[in-house]
C-alpha cells in the first residue's frame, strides 16, 4: 500500500523592532525584558525565538537576576578580568581610552536568542534580559528585538 506524504507549509512569521535606550556607560546594566516582552506581544506567534542584538562594539547582551548584588558582582568580575588601567593596543592605535570596553562587550557577546514557547519568552523565574554598556560614557544605544516564529 502506497501513503501519500503530505507537508504542511507554515509561514514563518518574522517581525523587527528598533529600540533605543539611555545609558551611563561605566558597565551600566539596564533591564529591557519588559521591551522584548512587549514587542513579542506586538508580533503575535505563539513558538519560535526573540532574539536581542546591540549595536555598537562597546555593549553586550546576557541574562542574569537583575538585582543590585548580582549586578555589581558581575561588574567587579568583568573589571578582573578587564581593568582598566593595562597598557590596551586599541589605546595606541585609535586614539582611544576605552580598549578595556571593547573586550568587555566581546567577552559577553552582542546578542542573545530566547525561545518562545506557548507565546511566552521560556526565561526562569529569577532571569532578566539586560544590556551592558561598557563604554566610558553615557550614550543613546540602540538595539534590535527580531522576533520569529508561527
Amino acid at each position: 500500500m502506497k501513503t501519500k506524504q503530505q507537508t504542511d507549509h507554515v509561514a514563518l512569521n518574522v517581525t523587527t523592532f528598533r529600540e533605543e535606550i539611555q545609558t551611563q556607560g561605566r558597565d551600566s546594566s539596564i533591564d529591557i525584558t519588559p521591551a522584548v516582552r512587549q514587542a513579542l506581544s506586538k508580533a503575535k506567534i505563539s513558538q519560535g525565538t526573540v532574539t536581542v542584538f546591540v549595536t555598537g562594539s562597546t555593549a553586550g547582551v546576557t541574562t542574569i537576576e537583575y538585582e543590585p548584588g548580582l549586578v555589581e558582582d558581575l561588574q567587579a568580575a568583568l573589571r578582573r578580568l578587564f581593568p582598566e588601567h593595562l597598557r590596551y593596543a586599541h589605546h595606541e592605535e585609535a586614539g582611544d581610552d576605552n580598549g578595556f570596553s571593547h573586550l568587555r562587550a566581546a567577552f559577553i557577546g552582542p546578542s542573545l536568542t530566547i525561545p518562545v514557547v506557548d507565546g511566552n519568552l521560556t526565561l526562569g523565574t529569577w532571569q532578566q534580559i539586560v544590556i551592558i554598556d561598557f563604554d566610558t560614557h553615557a550614550r543613546r544605544r540602540p538595539f534590535i528585538v527580531q522576533v520569529m516564529g508561527v
